[in-house]
């Protein structure tokens, strides 16, 4: 990567960028049922069908532990999550998502890509569509 600054134009498209995917975004939460935060914890836990501390939870979303220790606890009342024993250090929890956590995570997905479908399909030309897949690809190399 240059240690050049960006050119101005550069600068001005990516400003532009984040706040139209920004703008996306805040559309998409609305009527969401599941918190920012514990979409977030599900996510990581659903990805992989992985388990996890609150420790490694905490870091990898870049909270608190004791915001995450929180989170945890609501999910676990709620029955998003199960926390078990950790097979070798009896003082830590492993974090699991159950099948209600896992559905919550994947229907508030498919809300909101029926939403953006919805909104391509009313609001976008073929052509601009045709666009829009080849922008998607461009924004994955960005990533």
């Amino acid at each position: 990567m240059s240690s050049e600054a960006p050119h101005p134009d550069t600068l001005e498209l990516a400003a532009d960028l984040r706040a139209a995917l920004g703008g996306l975004v805040r559309s998409l939460r609305d009527g969401d049922e599941l918190p920012q935060n514990q979409a977030g914890v599900l996510g990581l836990l659903v990805r992989d069908g992985r388990t996890c501390t609150v420790a490694e939870l905490a870091a990898l979303q870049r909270v608190r532990h004791q915001s995450m220790a929180r989170t945890v606890a609501l999910m676990t009342e709620a029955g998003l999550v199960t926390q078990q024993p950790h097979p070798t250090d009896g003082r830590k929890l492993l974090i699991t998502a159950t099948e209600a956590g896992r559905s919550a995570l994947l229907d508030q997905r498919a809300r909101r890509e029926h939403r953006i479908a919805t909104a391509i399909e009313a609001r976008l030309t073929p052509e601009e569509q045709h666009r829009l897949r080849a922008a998607v690809d461009l924004l994955r190399r960005l990533g």
